[in-house]
């Protein structure tokens, strides 16, 4: 088998010849210290070339400042002495001597009694109504008569006819009610007193969302007196509010 022969500058270099062989050898060390050098350089380089590394404490600074002295608050002002109140001097009585009356009277006469101008002064126990036999400290015509406890209301009916109302305040239909199109009527007892007004009101039947819409305006409504045996009596009567959507309220 034939060797190759490797021609460098005009020289015929096998692979076994010495001048081969003495580069092989040279080859790594030099190409070990070139990498060793550019790794050592890559270290050393930005250390040389960076700034100095600052001082330990070089960028912390503490300032001691003495504490104010802080004066004491000044004491509170003394307390003003309470007046003393003032004291009203009392008048003293003047002493009256006893005088002596010039002339001493020999007798002593009763006085005079007061003219009634003709008339009877009684008997010292006083009148009743100006007739004998009366009380000390009776009064003239006697006490006046207890006033008659109120007449309780009646009911409306047979001889006793249902009053006339002067005064109609008209129902409020409620918003809610006319939104669900409800419609009704609600049965209210009234109880008038001895002048026609209203003074209490009962639900007898009715809606709940027309209830308290009918008995605010039946509480506010007006009736003339009724009178049974020509005296005004308070009356208990029956009233009917209607609710409709296309006619009128009451």
């Amino acid at each position: 088998m034939s060797e190759r022969t490797m021609v460098l500058g005009g020289y015929g270099l096998t692979a076994d010849s010495p001048e081969v062989r003495g580069r092989r050898k040279l080859t790594l060390p030099v190409s070990l210290a070139l990498h060793s050098a550019a790794a050592i350089g890559l270290v050393v380089i930005p250390l040389l070339v960076a700034e100095e590394i600052p001082e330990p404490h070089s960028g912390v600074r503490a300032f001691l400042v003495e504490p104010l002295a802080v004066a004491p608050p000044p004491p509170p002002p003394p307390a003003r002495a309470a007046a003393a109140p003032r004291v009203e001097p009392k008048p003293q009585p003047q002493s009256q001597a006893f005088v002596a009356p010039v002339e001493v009277p020999t007798e002593i006469t009763p006085e005079a009694a007061i003219d009634l101008g003709g008339l009877d002064a009684g008997s010292p126990d006083g009148v009743e109504g100006g007739v004998p036999g009366g009380v000390v400290g009776g009064i003239v015509g006697g006490l006046p008569d207890a006033p008659p406890p109120p007449a309780a209301p009646i009911r409306v009916g047979g001889a006793v006819r249902e009053p006339k109302r002067i005064v109609s305040v008209p129902p409020v239909y409620p918003e809610l009610a006319v939104m669900a199109r409800l419609q009704g009527t609600v049965v209210v007892e009234a109880t008038l007193n001895e002048r026609g007004r209203v003074v209490n009101v009962s639900l007898v039947q009715g809606a709940p969302l027309l209830n308290q819409s009918a008995l605010d305006a039946v509480s506010k409504w007006v009736y003339t007196p009724t009178l049974v045996n020509g005296v005004p009596t308070p009356v208990i009567m029956t009233v009917t509010v209607r609710f409709r959507l296309n006619g009128p309220l009451g």
